[in-house]
């Protein structure tokens, strides 16, 4: 693209996609309609777009073939929304506009990241020449922390130096966010009957692991994210009201920082209790950048505030440095009538740009 583009038209079309892609559903698993728009509307300034399941990917051409440090920056963002629930007032497959707010499933989780973030994209790739290569992808099955969503396609991408993920956080910057670690454990006994007071009872071994789990505490304390905590969420013991259990069930969550990695506390976990562990995932785990990293200090320098988020995204996946900046509230995610400011998408794209248009990596 050898045209500079113009952001105001950039910024109208910005809101023109997003009522586009509210009025699309794109619930986990069923994000293909959505992606094919977000496919043509890219074709439509050149860019050769790449497919994978439900994710697209596309870079720019204007950094420099001839930096021998050049490095690869990764702007990401989702396209798939959770289900609505029963509260919404109006459809929510259907976008409003409304002065200065749009309303409709997805418009902050993550819709106004995302076309905040591919406008912020075509506007870097018209310029004359960047001093890194930009890879812009947005992907599927963030809500789910699904196979085929980025994970799919990191393979694909190369080497990424540093990832700026899309999501609401009134474009502050997250510098560290908890990961999330799931533990289904089994206890086992051996049945007898009830009334002979014969066997051993699961759901007793089951009762003391999670009173001794209540009792338990994390002592690695992070400046941003505080301590790891854990929680006994579910529980399911006994098939009949005259039989001593076999079997019992329980579920943790865990929501670590940075200062543990999720095989680590599977181990701690398994030492403190009788009953079986069998991780769901190890892969969520918390994400963290240095706070003298380039990108943290250029935020700072545009005003930006950094903190530690409690929430979970596509950070958790990434195995290279990463912030959290998008546009929107996080609390308005998942809940009836979610919406988006207009203002909101017009700020966030300038300072998408602010923040990368003369961005290096000091080397």
């Amino acid at each position: 693209m050898s045209v500079v583009v113009n952001l105001k038209i950039l910024k109208k079309e910005a809101i023109q996609l997003l009522i586009q892609l509210i009025n699309t559903p794109s619930i986990s698993k069923k994000e293909n309609k959505v992606s094919i728009l977000i496919e043509d509307y890219l074709h439509q300034y050149g860019f050769d777009v790449k497919r994978k399941f439900n994710n697209i990917w596309t870079e720019s051409s204007n950094y420099s073939k001839k930096e021998n440090n050049r490095r690869t920056i990764l702007l990401n963002s989702h396209h798939d929304t959770v289900k609505p629930g029963k509260n919404w007032i109006k459809n929510p497959f259907t976008a409003i506009k409304k002065d200065n707010k749009i309303i409709g499933l997805g418009s902050n989780d993550a819709g106004g990241s995302v076309v905040s973030l591919i406008s912020t994209f075509i506007y870097l790739s018209s310029l004359y020449e960047l001093p890194y290569r930009l890879i812009l992808s947005i992907t599927a099955e963030e809500e789910i922390s699904g196979s085929l969503g980025v994970r799919a396609i990191l393979p694909e991408l190369g080497s990424i130096d540093l990832g700026i993920v899309g999501e609401p956080t009134n474009m502050q910057v997250a510098i560290a966010e908890k990961g999330l670690l799931v533990l289904d454990c089994i206890s086992e006994g051996k049945t007898g009957h009830s009334a002979r007071d014969i066997g051993i009872n699961a759901i007793y071994i089951a009762t003391k692991d999670i009173e001794h789990l209540k009792k338990f505490s994390f002592n690695r304390k992070s400046k941003f994210l505080g301590f790891t905590t854990l929680n006994v969420t579910q529980i399911q013991g006994g098939i009949q009201h005259n039989i001593i259990p076999d079997f019992c069930s329980f579920v943790i969550d865990i929501r670590n920082n940075e200062l543990y990695r999720n095989e680590e506390l599977i181990e701690i976990i398994q030492k403190e209790i009788r009953s079986k562990i069998k991780p769901r995932n190890s892969h969520l785990n918390s994400s963290f950048i240095d706070p003298m990293h380039p990108i943290v200090i250029k935020a700072k320098s545009i005003g930006r505030n950094t903190y530690g988020s409690p929430t979970l995204s596509d950070q958790s996946i990434m195995p290279f440095p990463t912030i959290k900046m998008g546009v929107g509230d996080s609390v308005r995610s998942h809940t009836p009538n979610e919406y988006v400011f207009i203002s909101e998408i017009m700020e966030g794209i300038d300072i998408y740009i602010g923040l990368l248009k003369d961005f290096n990596f000091g080397i």
